[in-house]
């Protein structure tokens, strides 16, 4: 029997150049060579066609370095191994053949769980390689490891426990994710806590995040704990004496005015309290309010005020206590009278309802919104000026306030509160230096608030914002700039039709109006769709409303025990597999998910349809599960910037249908019927036409129903994710 290092002609697959060198393989060993090449054909089977090619995303060089790296350079190591006279015995062979075995299965389950970009197969197999022979050689691998990538490092490590250099090799991979992870530092130093570097990384974790220090250092006995009662930092020993004061985390927010003496933990304990009971749910929002103003001054001074950030500081407990105290309960409320309902705003002021508003942009409902906008307008005055507000507030993310204005058709009120020079001088701000960021987030809300304007004057306005900015960075050379705002002009542009812009052909991206059928099958002609739901009260719902969506003459339904297995029975198969929402508070939704998972994985089954089903917390487990072969996704709310960004990173191709708020039930289950129907049925996917008929279906619907739809947003107008798309779509800049 051979090895034919042409493996890959089997996937007739002519692009790649293969050596046709071949070894003869005895018959005790030939097993471990199968288990390889299995593994090769489940990394090429990931993105749904086992055809040779490992698409890893639409860099076509990128994917042919991948595809050779798990291919043809494992395969010239497979043949090493058996030609090579220093593996002197079976056993030694077998354990080489494995290390190859498990790189290949780390690597899918590295690229699976996002933790490995699968671009960087190419540097894995660098690295492995020369471990590998540093290996053989009886050599440390620690000069290997401390040149590569801690992504790549942490691998390859993993594998060779019995190099000689392994535990030098991990303090090296250490040191390199404390870099890159510093709010992980503590959870995973009590094994270095000795290390002569073990005190700096402490201030380091500190600098991210002082209340997470807080509660290591409640823990005297632990590593952790004494590790930090021993630094000489007075900012950590500051900390370490909080811990010892009741509610302590409600303190941590005003940590930098406590030791500089401008606050004292009396006057924070008086809306503090020791306990529930005497707690002041409203002065302590309030202080929080007024210290984030006078905070975010001394930031735009480039003076960082300590735990302003990170877990528990200022900007994370303002957002809690807004979403806490203000948006959950007048969402909870929704279907009571205003004046029962809206109560817990009345105490609030203008700036109050601002921060409520912006930081729960992700919780509060469309009504609750635009109840609270009316009365902030209201509690400024008889005659309000926006402009004086955003003074007070030093203009803090005034930007994310004029994206929700405009996404809920209040931008225009508010700009009208202004002389017109202020409020275009605004909105010119809103649009002005977007390359200087460290995000795309404010290019990312420019193009969200454009495709939700109706006014024809203040599109008209922003678009010349646009354009002028463009001009300024092409004057000053500024690359980064001339990207930004040249696809936000175009992107913008396309957004009517008259404008007759085909963005496929101008930026480079997949068709954004259609999906044809034929994209989302496999190579079995099948399409393959996964459903993922989540067992709390409304979850158990949503899943017996969409079971019956299946009428028995088009669809069967099998019983899987953990999950569900929908086919088609008339026109293209189509098979669906969602897990039952089984007990959330005890993980067996998260365990039926992962059985399905297992099972799709073995079966070759590979989605390339996604539909979350469970409210927006349950959002983030849906998404850390996305992967390139995903085509279209179907959310409730996508959670901001950071999810919409991480959402494209992992699957760079979708279609993402998503809305402001969460996702109804009323509305999901239209939505998907008519999604699958159109598939079964084997016709191509027109968003706009979709779009139209499920609008002309709504509009018969009742007041609620009908507004909860207008709140969805179909692929072709979620110009924010066309941006992102648009950005990255050469493989530039994961921010």
């Amino acid at each position: 029997m051979k090895i034919l290092l042409l493996i890959l002609g089997f996937f007739s697959f002519p692009a790649l150049v293969f050596s046709a060198d071949t070894t003869n393989i005895p018959l005790a060993r030939q097993v471990f060579h199968d288990r390889i090449v299995k593994e090769q054909i489940r990394a090429d089977r990931a993105d749904g066609h086992q055809d040779g090619v490992i698409r890893v995303g639409s860099n076509s060089d990128i994917n042919l370095l991948v595809t050779d790296a798990i291919f043809r350079r494992i395969n010239v190591l497979r043949n090493d191994i058996e030609e090579n006279k220093d593996l002197k015995t079976n056993n030694d062979k077998v354990r080489y053949l494995r290390y190859l075995e498990f790189l290949i299965r780390d690597f899918i389950n590295a690229w699976r769980g996002h933790s490995l970009p699968p671009s960087m197969a190419p540097s894995l197999l660098d690295c492995f390689t020369d471990v590998f022979y540093a290996q053989m050689n009886g050599e440390s691998m620690l000069p290997y490891i401390e040149k590569a990538p801690y992504e790549v490092g942490k691998i390859v490590v993993n594998l060779f426990r019995d190099n000689e250099g392994y535990q030098e090799s991990r303090l090296t991979l250490f040191k390199k994710f404390a870099t890159l992870y510093p709010g992980e530092i503590l959870s995973n130093i009590g094994p270095y806590a000795e290390e002569d570097f073990a005190d700096s990384l402490v201030i380091v974790a500190f600098n991210n995040s002082p209340s997470q220090l807080y509660s290591y250092s409640q823990s005297r006995a632990t590593k952790q704990g004494q590790l930090i009662s021993r630094s000489k930092d007075s900012r950590i020993q500051t900390v370490v004496q909080l811990a010892r004061q009741p509610r302590a985390l409600f303190y941590f927010p005003f940590l930098d005015d406590l030791i500089n003496g401008r606050k004292t933990i009396e006057e924070i304990s008086k809306v503090a309290g020791t306990d529930d009971s005497s707690y002041d749910s409203i002065g302590y929002f309030r202080l929080l309010v007024k210290t984030e103003i006078e905070y975010y001054g001394r930031l735009i001074r480039k003076d960082t005020p300590i735990a302003m950030f990170g877990a528990n500081g200022l900007v994370d407990m303002l957002q809690r206590k807004a979403i806490q105290h203000f948006v959950t309960p007048i969402n909870d409320l929704h279907e009571m009278p205003n004046n029962i309902r809206f109560q817990a705003l009345n105490p609030l002021n203008a700036q109050e309802l601002y921060y409520m508003m912006v930081l729960g942009e992700n919780d509060i409902y469309t009504s609750s919104y635009k109840y609270s906008f009316d009365r902030m307008m209201q509690v400024m005055g008889p005659n309000p000026h926006g402009d004086s507000l955003l003074i007070s507030l030093n203009f803090d993310k005034f930007k994310k306030f004029i994206k929700l204005a405009a996404g809920y058709n209040r931008l225009d009120v508010f700009l009208k509160t202004m002389a017109p020079q202020n409020s275009e001088k605004l909105m010119q701000a809103f649009v002005l230096n977007l390359e200087k960021t460290g995000s795309l987030e404010d290019a990312v809300d420019v193009a969200d608030s454009y495709g939700s304007i109706t006014d024809p004057a203040l599109l008209k306005s922003m678009l010349t914002n646009v354009e002028w900015n463009l001009d300024r960075c092409k004057k000053q050379n500024d690359e980064r700039g001339m990207k930004i705002y040249g696809l936000l002009k175009t992107i913008l542009l396309s957004s009517d039709p008259a404008n007759n812009i085909d963005l496929s052909k101008e930026i480079g991206i997949p068709p954004i109006y259609t999906v044809d059928n034929s994209y989302l099958t496999d190579d079995s002609g099948r399409i393959i769709e996964q459903v993922f739901f989540y067992g709390d009260k409304d979850g158990i719902m949503s899943y017996n409303s969409y079971l019956t969506s299946f009428p028995a003459s088009d669809w069967t339904i099998t019983d899987k025990k953990l999950w569900i297995e929908i086919k088609s029975k008339k026109g293209k198969p189509v098979w669906i597999y969602a897990n039952k929402p089984l007990d959330n508070n005890e993980g067996k939704d998260a365990e039926a998910q992962d059985q399905l998972r297992a099972y799709m994985d073995e079966q070759g089954l590979v989605p390339s349809i996604i539909i979350h089903r469970g409210h927006s917390y349950h959002l983030q487990a849906t998404i850390n599960q996305l992967s390139e072969s995903n085509k279209i996704i179907m959310l409730g709310s996508c959670g901001g910037y950071q999810n919409l960004k991480t959402i494209l990173d992992y699957a760079p191709e979708a279609h993402i249908i998503s809305t402001k708020q969460t996702g109804a039930m009323n509305v999901n289950k239209p939505i998907i019927d008519l999604l699958d129907n159109t598939l079964r049925e084997g016709k191509d996917i027109d968003w706009r036409k979709m779009w139209a008929g499920l609008n002309n279906q709504f509009m018969k619907a009742p007041k609620q129903i009908r507004e909860t739809f207008e709140d969805y947003i179909p692929p072709q107008k979620n110009l924010g994710a066309l941006f992102i798309k648009a950005y990255q779509k050469d493989g530039s800049e994961g921010e």
